[in-house]
């Protein structure tokens, strides 16, 4: 069995890989099907809170958050930042781009992460350190080949017309740009979750409890995603579910998408690290655009392959940064933990030897035989 414990959390992260195609198919063949992106959002978030909630409720700590005013507020930008508007303009990102597209600007988010973390001062940024160069150069190639991506298409492999949809930025552009425009959104959308990222240092802070702060963020999103969408589509029939495809894809995106995944994900950054996790990412890159290739005929460019084996490139690079920085990390805990083993020891060893010379002499007995 040591076999199995060892491969399980690899075997994990594949399907998980998998899982998150799935997710990223199924939802745009939904987008393509007419469903609003935007009460998409609004449906996920719901069907996922209300897995959430209860298992948080039944599963809380004995050692209960409070949820004050700072931590409200944390948590309402959290949500606003990294689910509302990350998902809103992903989802638009994915419809006027490609599922395969989505997948690989994902891959961007250690890079824009790292160059967040820096500026504000949660990254240390050492010029003459190779972890640091491989960080930075693994963020420029990661950038060129977003850049790539978006502006160079070339030859295209397969074509796809785009049908009619509520998008809110179809209708106003022409169709030429519609793979600049999506390309940005998904840019942008990565952005917001490194940004939801670098928030959660201050927000697991202020409530440590993770489970409930999960369910929290998934619920203040739903009354966000539902206030934008009734200000943006205040038609009532767009929040019609009119197929079984488009039913099974919200089920499936807000039970296994974000909320088995969320158990799985903690269970695996705890055995492994975040390191481990995140070296899977271009492996649903390969998923979603095979897959997509052939169940929706999407459109597949030269600049498109060629801008996503860069950022795949980048990503690597980057994640070796962190990986020194994680052994350098180590390194130190270990060496102040033998330090502070030392002089443990030797205080140990000064009592003794005080005792030892404080310590009365007995007079010896006398041999009466």
């Amino acid at each position: 069995m040591g076999w199995l414990e060892f491969y399980k959390p690899l075997m994990v992260m594949v399907v998980l890989q998998f899982t998150y195609g799935a997710v990223s198919i199924s939802t745009r063949a939904s987008l393509l099907e007419g469903m609003n992106p935007r009460i998409f959002v609004v449906y996920r978030q719901a069907i996922a809170a209300l897995v959430i909630a209860p298992i948080a409720y039944f599963s809380r700590s004995k050692t209960k958050c409070s949820i004050g005013w700072k931590s409200f507020s944390l948590i309402f930008i959290a949500a606003l930042i990294g689910i509302t508007t990350s998902q809103m303009i992903f989802l638009e990102g994915l419809y006027l781009a490609s599922s395969s597209a989505g997948s690989a600007m994902f891959n961007l988010v250690p890079a824009i992460t790292f160059v967040a973390a820096a500026i504000v001062g949660y990254e240390p940024i050492n010029i003459r350190s190779l972890r640091t160069v491989a960080k930075i150069l693994g963020t420029v190639v990661c950038v060129t080949g977003a850049a790539t991506m978006a502006l160079i298409k070339g030859q295209k492999l397969l074509n796809a017309q785009l049908p009619s949809s509520h998008s809110l930025l179809l209708t106003s552009t022409e169709s030429d740009n519609l793979w600049l425009l999506g390309c940005l959104c998904l840019f942008g959308s990565s952005c917001c979750w490194s940004f939801w990222l670098i928030i959660q240092v201050p927000v697991t802070r202020n409530y440590p409890d993770h489970l409930s702060l999960s369910a929290w963020m998934c619920c203040i999103a739903t009354v966000q995603s539902a206030v934008v969408t009734m200000f943006t589509d205040p038609d009532l029939e767009a929040w019609k579910v009119t197929s079984y495809l488009q039913l099974g894809s919200l089920l499936y995106a807000g039970i296994v998408g974000s909320g088995i995944s969320i158990f799985a994900q903690s269970w695996i950054i705890q055995k492994r690290g975040p390191v481990f996790s995140a070296m899977f990412n271009p492996l649903n890159t390969v998923i979603v655009t095979f897959f997509a290739s052939i169940f929706l005929q999407e459109q597949i460019y030269v600049g498109s392959v060629i801008g996503a084996a860069a950022i795949v490139i980048g990503l690597y690079v980057v994640l070796w940064g962190k990986a020194k920085d994680l052994e350098e990390l180590k390194e130190e805990q270990q060496k102040k933990a033998m330090i502070s083993k030392n002089n443990q020891i030797k205080v140990v060893q000064v009592l003794v030897d005080k005792s030892s010379i404080e310590e009365p002499l007995l007079p010896k007995e006398s041999n009466k035989f």
